[in-house]
């Protein structure tokens, strides 16, 4: 039960209809797998400690550079050279200590990543590489635990919701079949991003994740994209591949 303080933190929430206090009690007891802490993940994962989601699990192995800080947010001067989900763990918890909040400063496949992914009732795909998309696509289906995937590149954004347990639903690899194209092909470090744009998407990603924990609304259907140089939004159905090696067997 929510004490006399969190109900106060989390009462411009709970005033509404579609949410009011067995949905944010809901969000408190829930578990979210945010895979990559920068820029998408810093935006998410901030939004989700603030909205009261009881326990955050940060996956990243990388350090802060003094190029991530054009965007990612969860970062300050002081922490180039700290591993990225340390340091934005710090940055949860000072928005909202009653957020229990692991940083798991390692890169994560296979078996350890399903184990994970097992213990959320949602993951993130926050991750800038078609390798850790399509690994965290793979752990989403054979656990069942729902996935929001998030990209942004240049000007363009987009946001999909994945989730296992809808049988007419795709997976990522239903929008991506694998291939033989390279992970750098597509990151930012090779060709650029807009700063706010990775804060719209990841604030996106957020939101869908919001939506899915605490039962208000219903989640995203097929693939949302934006282009920030023209303000524009498209969305596209997703038909389910039924060759789709990853989850033809579902």
């Amino acid at each position: 039960m929510m004490d006399d303080q969190a109900l106060l933190r989390y009462s411009r929430q709970i005033m509404l209809p579609e949410v009011e206090i067995d949905g944010q009690e809901r969000l408190l007891g829930a578990h979210a797998v945010i895979i990559g802490a920068g820029g998408l993940g810093s935006p998410a994962g901030l939004y989700l400690a603030a909205a009261g989601v009881g326990r955050i699990t940060l996956v990243d192995a990388d350090a802060v550079e003094l190029s991530n800080l054009q965007r990612q947010i969860a970062h300050g001067q002081a922490d180039i050279g700290r591993n990225k989900a340390a340091s934005a763990q710090d940055s949860l918890a000072a928005i909202n200590p009653g957020c229990e909040v692991r940083a798991v400063g390692e890169h994560l496949l296979g078996e350890a990543l399903e184990s994970l992914v097992a213990t959320a009732d949602v993951v993130l795909d926050c991750t800038d590489r078609f390798s850790s998309r399509y690994a965290i696509n793979a752990a989403s289906q054979a656990t069942g635990v729902p996935l929001v995937s998030g990209a942004a590149i240049r000007f363009s954004g987009q946001v999909a919701v994945f989730d296992p347990r809808d049988p007419e639903c795709p997976c990522y690899a239903c929008l991506y079949p694998p291939d033989d194209s390279g992970d750098e092909a597509m990151s930012c470090a090779e060709n650029g991003v807009m700063a706010p744009l990775v804060g719209l998407v990841g604030c996106f990603q957020a939101v869908e994740v919001f939506k899915l924990l605490s039962g208000a609304g219903s989640a995203h259907r097929g693939l949302a994209t934006f282009e920030a140089l023209s303000g524009h939004w498209r969305h596209f159905k997703l038909p389910r591949d039924p060759d789709c090696p990853v989850c033809c067997h579902r």
